[in-house]
């Protein structure tokens, strides 16, 4: 049996389902393949200020928001014993006029919500399955589902992760590099409010990130070498609770950490295109790295967000057969200069380097006392482009000074 779509979209996490939901709100039949998501996953996502504008438009936000919490100041805290330790940052978002830089959302809420849209859209039809085959032509993609059940669609996202089959039968390659480190993610309830606050605490081994969660209770990544990960997982929840606080510095108070302690190795990938033909790679398809500085499911939503100015019109004619190599140029700059970003942040911390220590206390040095820097990287973060659109007019203004 053959059933015929104008969009396949091959994977079923949050890109997926967001990708499949956008494509068929904008008009297009769209077929989502994929297993349903086990609701394992206890991490959180901090979305920005630019991704929740797309959530809200698609309709998703009214039912998200009582389950996330905004981030309404993220500070940065030099946690090493280095000789050399930089200033403390706070970015607070009513300095570039936001309520909020963006919320932070448990995975399983995010994935239940979208869950129930992609069952309600008229113009999604969904299976469950993985894909066993998908062969990427030049006039349609071919997705083999075992049975004898073929779906064909004029154009192929793939949002299957870092081992994409899409990606693969497309014939694109990947970089891939590793990290000695491994992240481990909980969440823990604690006695004093957070404020809305999220403190990232500078270390050797990497980043530990508290994130808000509604009430008093937070998110947390914790990178560390993987011997450490190890022992911190093995932990009974009291010492583990009572490791979190010290490392905090009990900013927050009494801590208790919940069941469900995950640990996740680090590393980075990213494909040779993120585009070809018909098919696109979308997500940990096209890009992956570590979770630093909220920009993985950001990054993915503006891989979205390009699909649907090259896939959607109002007469909805057919899919160009070249609309994924314009799909990788589009997205080539912000993918490249994101990984590059978060590459340099992360190896800048295990650095045992004095100049890479210099630098880096020097950056934060002037982020922290040279205001119009400091709301460039703000606007940067919330919505690239934005920044770099006001910094003519900030340049002006200091030269004016």
């Amino acid at each position: 049996m053959r059933q015929e779509f104008d969009i396949a979209v091959i994977g079923s996490g949050p890109a997926g389902q967001i990708a499949a939901i956008a494509m068929a709100r904008g008009g297009r039949r769209v077929v989502l393949v994929g297993p349903e998501p086990d609701g394992s996953d206890r991490r959180t996502t901090a979305l920005m200020d630019q991704s929740l504008t797309m959530i809200e438009r698609l309709g998703l936000w009214q039912d998200l928001k009582p389950r996330a919490a905004p981030l309404q100041v993220m500070q940065i805290i030099d946690g090493t014993r280095r000789l050399l330790r930089a200033p403390t940052v706070a970015f607070r978002s009513a300095e570039i006029g936001l309520d909020a830089f963006g919320y932070n959302i448990p995975n399983a809420a995010l994935l239940e919500r979208l869950s129930k849209a992609v069952a309600d859209e008229g113009l999604i039809t969904r299976k469950p399955l993985a894909a066993e085959t998908i062969h990427v032509g030049r006039d349609a993609t071919t997705i083999g589902l075992g049975g004898g059940e073929t779906v064909t669609a004029d154009f192929v996202i793939g949002a299957d992760g870092r081992r994409s089959k899409t990606r693969d039968s497309a014939g694109i390659g990947v970089k891939t590099w590793s990290y000695p480190q491994t992240a481990v993610v909980m969440n823990f309830s604690h006695s004093l409010p957070h404020q809305n606050i999220s403190t990232e605490f500078h270390t050797e081994s990497g980043p530990f990130t508290q994130v808000p969660l509604p009430g008093l209770r937070s998110s947390l990544v914790w990178v560390v070498k993987p011997q450490e990960a190890e022992r911190l997982t093995s932990l009974a929840p009291k010492q583990l609770s009572a490791e979190v606080e010290a490392r905090m510095q009990s900013m927050l108070g009494k801590v208790h950490v919940e069941e469900g302690v995950q640990a996740w190795p680090l590393s980075g990938m990213t494909a040779h295109h993120y585009g070809k033909g018909r098919a696109a790679f979308i997500g940990e398809a096209g890009h992956a790295f570590p979770p630093i500085g909220a920009q993985g499911l950001n990054l993915s939503l503006r891989d979205i967000a390009a699909l649907e100015e090259i896939l959607i019109d109002r007469s909805l004619e057919p899919i160009a057969s070249d609309s994924g190599d314009r799909f990788d140029r589009k997205r080539r700059l912000d993918i490249a200069s994101r990984t590059a970003s978060v590459d340099l942040l992360n190896r800048s911390l295990l650095s045992g380097l004095l100049p890479v220590q210099m630098l880096r206390a020097a950056g934060l040095q002037v982020l922290a006392s040279v205001a119009p820097l400091r709301n460039l990287v703000m606007q940067e973060g919330v919505a690239p482009g934005r920044g770099l659109k006001d910094l003519p007019s900030l340049l002006r203004k200091k030269v004016g000074r």
